[in-house]
């Protein structure tokens, strides 16, 4: 493929940055080292002002070969030697420099010594390049160097410094030098001595490509919907904008592919985005655009109150924000929203007030499923190094291969909601992790491979704010002693506006003061969803619906009808709802300690009859063991 490199306004002028820092400073350095982006389609313009996309290789040649190179020689281990271009005046050069090669030729560290000599030391003024691809995989391992391997970038090192440059008639008369360009996967996957105070190597890292670069390709792609001049069709430009923004992470050629998967699934130019979403995830069906599922949340107004007991303020904020999260409006505000998570809840506020059920609720009613969230106990989180659980561990590392449990779960599916359970326990920088996930809606694993959470729903829970730092303790005579004192900061009876403050205010300085991430504060914005402590009224509620629970279990395990007379269960309610502070937990926790264990006693001692009628006439306690009388 060739076209005529334009020099108005320069040399290069609109080319990649990277490539036009290898033409300006081919008269200084005789290597270069490329990493990252290489696999990636580039955008090059052409004489007559058109713009095209070309391979890296491509790419190369018609920088090198406005420089007045006669060939560019590309080794890699698997295809061999090639010439570029193919045939003509280019194998003649090639010949006079290499010998006679054939394509798939592998030579031998040994001989590919000796070709990036004549290269690099030309014997007669012919300008040319040597490519070596995939040159990650020629060292087992860049710091343990089998003995040919070491003698091979030893002298390369040398040959670096000893390379001469060559003078050739045309645009670039003045001397350069024939480059030799390694192209790896990252800088050091070669010998760290190879290039370390080496002033003749340069490396240059290939970017992603930016928004810029990703509009001007949407444009280019245009084409394949039919559409002529975009800059005259206002919803064409329109589609393509929104198009450059969903691929937001995505390699050029990703975008190419992207189009391709578009035009075979028959979608048009402005449902692109539904195009980038399945090229992303993988997953062509949505949960998010079922008919169904605006029903579902309506019909859930009325079914998660019931289920999370005395959280008004709570389910209601909480219901808006998915609301918010299945029309596709989360984080309108922003310039670029399409790749954030479809909706952000940090729940927090006292010990067992509904927070959990409150996410398996949301499960429920979007995936059909409370099962489908997947929950992180944080705490299992607070050490520095266990951040690698998440997303797996680096390359070289044992484990490396298995990845991460949350990359690998999202990978699997997408479509899920995650409790990441008591935040405030993992090690600060594991909810670095996070910024990325909540500004982007993206995370790369240890294998380098890049998950989306998009579709997904993430919550945060806390017991923030339940207790603050008070004053520091001190001797009589002034001096301190010990660590400061932490006194309780919300109390029963407190109105809900007041509760809603102090566990915001101490949620906000936990993020700013104590870990320093007032940034990761900002990603939660209002999401903050702050739970009331239990009432008493929303007590006796938790705790009849839980003894019913109970009762519902005996019949399904043992076919037995089992009540209550009313002063026992007076009694037994009284016993389970006098102490609210550890909320419906705690409530469920009495009832296992006063009920279920004494009649599971009761129960045990007595042949059971299906279909037997159990009544429980009285409770007593003596000292701590519980006892029911049946009948």
């Amino acid at each position: 493929m060739s076209i005529d490199s334009p020099t108005l306004g320069g040399r290069l002028q609109g080319w990649p940055p990277f490539i036009r820092e290898l033409d300006a400073t081919l008269s200084v350095h005789s290597q270069y080292v490329l990493s990252g982006n290489l696999y990636d389609s580039f955008l090059s313009p052409s004489a007559d002002g058109t713009a095209g996309l070309l391979p890296l290789r491509a790419l190369l040649w018609e920088t090198l070969r406005s420089s007045g190179a006669s060939f560019m020689a590309v080794y890699d281990p698997v295809d061999g030697l090639q010439i570029y271009p193919d045939g003509g005046d280019a194998a003649q050069a090639a010949e006079s420099l290499l010998g006679k090669t054939k394509p798939e030729d592998k030579p031998s560290l040994e001989g590919l010594t000796r070709q990036l000599a004549a290269v690099a030391r030309p014997q007669e003024n012919v300008r040319a390049a040597f490519v070596i691809d995939s040159a990650s995989r020629i060292a087992r391992t860049p710091t343990d160097l089998e003995p040919a391997e070491r003698d091979f970038f030893r002298f390369c090192a040398k040959l670096s410094r000893s390379a001469r440059p060559v003078r050739v008639t045309g645009a670039r008369p003045k001397p350069l030098y024939n480059p030799i360009v390694w192209l790896v996967e990252r800088p050091g996957d070669l010998p760290p001595w190879l290039t370390t105070d080496n002033e003749n190597i340069r490396e240059i890292t290939i970017p992603r490509p930016h928004l810029g670069d990703r509009q001007e390709t949407a444009r280019l792609l245009a084409r394949a919907f039919g559409v002529g001049d975009v800059a005259e069709d206002e919803a064409a430009a329109a589609a393509c904008d929104a198009f450059a923004e969903q691929a937001d992470g995505l390699t050029l050629q990703s975008m190419i592919e992207v189009t391709r998967l578009a035009k075979e699934r028959n979608v048009d130019l402005a449902d692109l985005p539904d195009a980038v979403r399945t090229y992303k995830l993988g997953v062509l069906d949505n949960p998010w655009s079922r008919g169904h599922l605006r029903r579902r949340v309506l019909d859930g107004e009325k079914r998660v109150p019931e289920r999370v007991i005395g959280q008004p303020q709570a389910v209601t904020k909480t219901l808006d924000i998915l609301k918010r999260a299945v029309l596709g409006l989360s984080g309108a505000q922003a310039t670029k929203s399409g790749s954030r998570p479809r909706g952000v809840l940090f729940f927090a506020g006292p010990t067992g007030t509904g927070k959990t059920e409150l996410a398996k609720a949301i499960t429920e009613l979007v995936f059909g499923d409370e099962s489908a969230y997947l929950r992180f106990d944080m705490s299992e989180f607070s050490g520095e190094g266990s951040g690698d659980r998440l997303i797996g561990s680096p390359p070289g590392y044992v484990g490396h291969e298995a990845g991460g449990e949350l990359t690998n779960a999202v990978r699997e599916d997408p479509f899920r909601v995650m409790l990441f359970d008591e935040i405030e326990k993992a090690h600060p920088r594991i909810l670095d992790k996070f910024l990325q996930i909540l500004e982007d809606g993206r995370l790369t694993d240890g294998r380098g491979n890049t998950v989306h959470f998009s579709e997904s729903i993430l919550i945060f829970t806390s017991n923030l704010g339940l207790f603050v730092p008070g004053r520091d303790l001190t001797t009589r005579d002034g001096s301190p002693f010990g660590a400061p004192d932490r006194v309780q900061n919300i109390t029963p009876g407190m109105t809900y506006d007041e509760v809603e403050q102090r566990i915001k205010g101490a949620v906000a300085d936990h993020f700013t003061e104590v870990l320093n991430r007032p940034e990761l504060l900002n990603r939660f914005g209002d999401n903050i969803v702050v739970f009331d402590f239990i009432s008493a009224e929303a007590a006796h509620k938790i705790f009849d619906l839980q003894f019913a629970n109970i009762c519902r279990r005996v019949t399904e395990e043992h076919r037995l009808v089992l009540s209550v007379k009313g002063d026992a269960l007076k009694t037994l309610r009284g016993w389970c709802t006098d102490e609210l502070d550890k909320g419906g937990r705690g409530i469920g926790m009495a009832l296992e300690s006063h009920f279920v264990n004494p009649l599971a006693r009761a129960l045990f001692d007595r042949e059971l009859v299906p279909d037997e009628k159990v009544t429980v006439t009285g409770i007593r306690r003596e000292g701590s063991i519980v006892h029911l009388d049946l009948q």
